[in-house]
C-alpha cells in the first residue's frame, strides 16, 4: 500500500466546469465596476469523489475529461472580492506563478481542472468559505475573531505532493504532485486550519501532542466546512463523512474508500507513535464524537464547532492532550452546560485522554 503523504506539516521552527476559459492578462484591461465585490465561479462540490461517490476517479494528468462536468458547480458566488478583477479579496489573496493568473473584468471565473486557474479559483472560494463559516459561528462578533485577516495563498508552486502553512511569511502553499492539492476543498481547508491555530495561539505546535492536535483540527475543519457548504448549496455527499480528502488521496492510496486519514478510528493514547498525523487521529476521533454527541443532545453540529474552536484560544503553544481536553471541557461547561461538558469529557476519556 502506498504510504500516504503528510499534508500540512506545520514546522515548529519554520511552520511548515467545463465552460469558456477566462485567462486574459490583467495588463491594461478594464477592471470591474467599482464596488463589484461578488463574482461567479466554477468549483468542485467539495471534491468529485465525495459528490459522485465514484472511487475509481483518477487524476489522468489534469485531464478535463477525468472528472464529469456534473461534479462542478458553475453557479457559486465568489464573495468579498476587491474589484480588481483578480482573485484578491478581504480574506484571501491568491498568488501564483504557475500558469496565467486568473483574471476577469466581469468577476466571472469559469474554468475546468485542466486550466491552471481552476485551482486558484478553488483556493479563493474555499478559504473565503472557511472564514465565512467561522464568522457565522460568531467569531469576530460575539466571540474573538479566528484568523479574520487576508490570507496569502500560493498555488501549484511546490512540485511535490504536499501542502503546508508557514508563519514567516504567514502563507498557505499548495503542491501539484498527483492530484493538484488545491482541487480538493478538504486539503485547502485543512491548511487553513493551521493558520487558524496560529492566529489563535501564536507559535502553536511546539510539542508532538500540540502538533497532533493541529493536524486533527485541520482534518476536522476541512470536513465540517465541506459538509456545511454541501448543505448550503444542496450538493450530494456520497462518501463517508469521516473520510478526509477523498479526491486528493486517490493519487497515493489503493484501498477503497480513498482517505488520507479518518476521523472515526479506534486509536487511543496507548497507540501513539510519535508522528503527528497518526497521533492526530486520536484527537480527531474525539472531535468527531463531540460533533455527533451534540447532535444527540439536540445542540447541533454548529454549536459543537463553536465550542471546539472557542476552546482553542485557551491552548498553549505546546499544549498537551490533557490540558487541551481540560480547556475544551471547561468551554463546553461555560457555553453549553453540564450535559455537554460530560459528553466532551467522555469523548476524550474514550481516547485515553484524561485530566
Amino acid at each position: 500500500m502506498t504510504r500516504p503523504r503528510t499534508i500540512g506539516i506545520a514546522a515548529i521552527a519554520v511552520f511548515g466546469l467545463v465552460g469558456p476559459v477566462l485567462a486574459a492578462s490583467p495588463a491594461g484591461a478594464t477592471k470591474p465596476a467599482p464596488g463589484t465585490s461578488t463574482g461567479t465561479a466554477s468549483v468542485f462540490k467539495v471534491n468529485p469523489v465525495q459528490s459522485s461517490g465514484d472511487e475509481s476517479l483518477t487524476d489522468q494528468n489534469d485531464s478535463a475529461t477525468a472528472v464529469p462536468a456534473s461534479e462542478y458547480d458553475a453557479t457559486v458566488q465568489l464573495r468579498n472580492l476587491d474589484g480588481s478583477g483578480m482573485l484578491v479579496g478581504k480574506w484571501v489573496r491568491v498568488e501564483s506563478a504557475t500558469g496565467t493568473p486568473a483574471y476577469s473584468p466581469t468577476n466571472t471565473f469559469i474554468y475546468n481542472r485542466h486550466d491552471d486557474q481552476f485551482e486558484q479559483v478553488m483556493a479563493y472560494f474555499w478559504i473565503n468559505q472557511a472564514q465565512e463559516y467561522l464568522q457565522s459561528l460568531g467569531f469576530g462578533s460575539t466571540l474573538p475573531p479566528a484568523n479574520a485577516q487576508q490570507m496569502d495563498v500560493k498555488i501549484d508552486q511546490f512540485g511535490g505532493d504536499n501542502s503546508y502553512e508557514t508563519d514567516k511569511p504567514f502563507r498557505l502553499r499548495f503542491g501539484k504532485g498527483g492530484v493538484d492539492d488545491a482541487e480538493d476543498a478538504e486539503v485547502l481547508v485543512h491548511e487553513y486550519g493551521h493558520a487558524v491555530h496560529q492566529a489563535q495561539v501564536p507559535g502553536f505546535g511546539q510539542s508532538e501532542e500540540a502538533g497532533s492536535i493541529g493536524e486533527a483540527f485541520g482534518d476536522y475543519l476541512g470536513i465540517t466546512v465541506g459538509l456545511d457548504a454541501a448543505n448550503q448549496h444542496g450538493w450530494p455527499v456520497k462518501t463517508d463523512g469521516p473520510c478526509a480528502m477523498d479526491w486528493d488521496s486517490t493519487s497515493y492510496t489503493v484501498t477503497v474508500p480513498h482517505c488520507i486519514r479518518r476521523l472515526d478510528t479506534n486509536l487511543t493514547v496507548a497507540d501513539k507513535s510519535g508522528e503527528v498525523h497518526h497521533d492526530g487521529m486520536i484527537w480527531s476521533r474525539a472531535l468527531w464524537d463531540i460533533r455527533n454527541g451534540y447532535v444527540g443532545l439536540k445542540l447541533g453540529t454548529r454549536r459543537a464547532d463553536t465550542t471546539i474552536v472557542d476552546a482553542q484560544f485557551r491552548f498553549a503553544p505546546g499544549t498537551s492532550f490533557s490540558a487541551a481536553a481540560a480547556a475544551t471541557v471547561a468551554t463546553a461547561q461555560a457555553r453549553d452546560g453540564s450535559k455537554a461538558a460530560d459528553l466532551v469529557r467522555g469523548a476524550f476519556a474514550a481516547r485515553g485522554i484524561t485530566f
